[in-house]
């Protein structure tokens, strides 16, 4: 039993890991609305004074984002998206507008306006939408804070290890403590699919969020500990307590240290079936560290960073520089260029395309049938990607592929590409291996055909779940149903990498399954070829690989697959791990 000085408090984990520090306490800005009325001859000023603060506040949205693109790439860059939407919303101006032309000063319009809005949140249930108006509330405050002339919090240097304590922390907040002395998180609010959390799992930092009233009950400098595994902070820890944390602690970092070891041994089972670990990136930053947790290729290399941030489109150069940089760095191994995987909204924002709004992006205009609709743009891409196809170990590969008939329309479009490329005696790879992700039910349908015309494909899970299930795993209302061991799924794997395998090619996937050491034993005793994960995932995929064998893998993945139910598959999978006694 631990003494009676130690004070529990319980959250929710959202990053994984054990953190012992000091606290540092991140305190908000406090703004005092005071009405006032404006003269009408002072109004145009005030209302040009909300329009600057709201383009500053834009100008630091984009310092975010660019931030958080260069540290954990385009996925998690989309969170700072989020705040740009809400200071994009005209309803938002408009009311804000109406307010200062009745007279009222711009800082308390927009109190009034965003305490209007954040109310109509009050009487809806769910994390989901809690954590919508955390947003409107963080936008808001910077506004605010442009309009006061408040610079806003900032972290300072840090002496020694440290703990953020927060009511909550923005996407500039958690990003910018890269390079800092920061062991973990903990905030007041927040959930799993807050922004505190996301990061927090990038930067592989230990976090507990929603614990309601922490920032109120600690002092700076006072000891703290962090257990992101279980959602659980500890203050004022006791000697007893503490060593018993430093003990979890050690035993993390000796786990760390024994998947350091893997690094440069082989992904072969126990019976010497050989599988292949590969890295999915953004940027050519990540090469070195994929290369030094053990990656031998690259399965997944997202080539939308390059469309983001700009107003035009990146012209074949660009294209060609961005690539071979990634190419030169990752040879001799193995890299597979995925062609952009953009909605037309993008385009749209850069001048080329006049794409009025869709009402749901994900089903509409985006992917390959964008390239399709509008081949000049993808004919740029393609060029660049061909003509690095010699500096390197080079596949192609079209994400979004629905049919058949679309695979030998981009067929018919890069063999064009080609062709010029010959006429202007412009070298290239003409064994370049080209293949697709499958991620939409409708290919999984005809895979045996869209197999025998590619040279390999990669199952884009998370895609393939949603739309198998239709379900939107960042709804709080439904986001219970995305199930990755749902039976549908694991059949529709298994007939892929079947028909794969018949048509005498190899099957890779590179989607978040891949990754979850969980699913390892069934995937391949499915049969897949190779995983393409995030880097930090590289290492304990390994791991389990060379824990099992093949032949058990094979029984099991046979035996989960005649049962109906995900609890029974999820019960046999942990069986059979814990049978091995193997920590997964």
């Amino acid at each position: 039993m631990f003494v009676d000085r130690d004070i529990f408090l319980e959250g929710i984990a959202a990053s994984p890991g054990i953190a012992i520090g000091k606290v540092f306490l991140l305190e908000e800005e406090d703004f005092c609305f005071i009405r006032k009325e404006i003269p009408k001859s002072f109004r145009e000023a005030e209302r040009k004074r909300f329009d600057d603060a709201i383009e500053k506040t834009r100008s630091e949205f984009t310092v975010t984002y660019n931030k958080i693109n260069d540290v954990l790439g385009e996925n998690y860059a989309h969170i700072a998206d989020v705040h740009i939407l809400i200071l994009d919303d005209p309803t938002l101006k408009k009311d804000v507008y109406k307010l200062i032309a009745d007279g009222v000063n711009a800082e308390y319009a927009l109190f009034k306006v965003l305490d209007k809005i954040i109310r109509s949140f009050e009487n809806i249930n769910g994390s989901f939408f809690k954590e919508r108006k955390v947003d409107i509330q963080d936008v808001g405050k910077k506004i605010l804070a442009n309009l006061f002339g408040k610079k806003g919090k900032k972290l300072a240097r840090l002496d020694e290890e440290s703990i953020i304590i927060a009511n909550n922390l923005t996407p500039a907040d958690t990003v910018s403590v890269r390079g800092k002395k920061i062991a973990g998180f903990a905030t007041d609010i927040g959930g799993k699919t807050s922004h505190t959390a996301i990061i927090a799992q990038g930067l592989a930092i230990p976090a507990v969020v929603g614990l309601k009233n922490i920032s109120s009950l600690v002092k700076a400098g006072e000891t703290i500990i962090i257990d992101g595994d279980k959602g659980e902070v500890v203050l004022n820890p006791s000697s007893k307590t503490l060593l018993h944390y430093k003990n979890k602690y050690d035993l993390q970092l000796s786990r760390t240290v024994e998947l350091e070891k893997l690094k440069n041994l082989t992904s072969e089972t126990t019976d010497n079936h050989k599988i292949f670990i590969f890295a999915n990136i953004d940027h050519s930053d990540e090469v070195p560290l994929i290369l030094n947790k053990g990656a031998v290729g690259i399965g997944l290399y997202r080539t939308e960073t390059i469309y983001f941030n700009r107003d035009s489109i990146p012209n074949e150069q660009e294209h060609f520089d961005t690539y071979s940089k990634v190419v030169q760095q990752i040879s001799p191994y193995a890299i597979t260029i995925r062609t952009f995987d953009l909605g037309g909204d993008k385009l749209t924002k850069m001048g080329l395309l006049n794409l009025g709004f869709e009402s749901n992006p994900f089903l509409g205009l985006r992917s390959t049938r964008l390239c399709l609709k509008y081949p000049e743009i993808f004919i740029s891409q393609l060029r660049a990607i061909l003509r690095v196809s010699v500096l390197g170990k080079v596949k192609l590969m079209y994400p979004m592929i629905s049919g058949l008939a679309e695979v030998r329309a981009v067929n018919a479009i890069l063999d064009k590409v080609k062709e010029d490329l010959k006429k202007e005696n412009i070298k290239f790879d003409e064994n370049m291996e080209v293949g697709v992700m499958i991620e939409v039910p409708s290919a999984v349908a005809v895979i045996d055909s869209i197999a025998k015309e590619v040279d390999f494909v990669s199952i884009g899970t998370n895609d393939l779940i949603q739309y198998t299930l239709a379900v939107d795993r960042i709804n709080e209302n439904v986001a219970y149903l995305y199930d990755p061991m749902h039976p549908a799924i694991l059949r529709f794997i298994k007939r892929i990498i079947d028909e794969g395998h018949k048509a005498g090619i190899k099957v890779a996937m590179c989607g978040e399954m891949a990754g979850e050491t969980k699913y390892t034993s069934v995937i391949l005793g499915m049969g897949l070829d190779e995983f393409s994960v995030s880097p930090s995932q590289i290492a304990p995929i390994k791991k389990i690989v060379r824990s099992m064998s093949f032949v058990d893998c094979k029984a099991m993945a046979e035996k989960v697959l005649k049962l109906e139910d995900s609890k029974l598959i999820l019960k046999e999978i942990d069986l059979f791990y814990e049978t091995r006694g193997i920590n997964a």
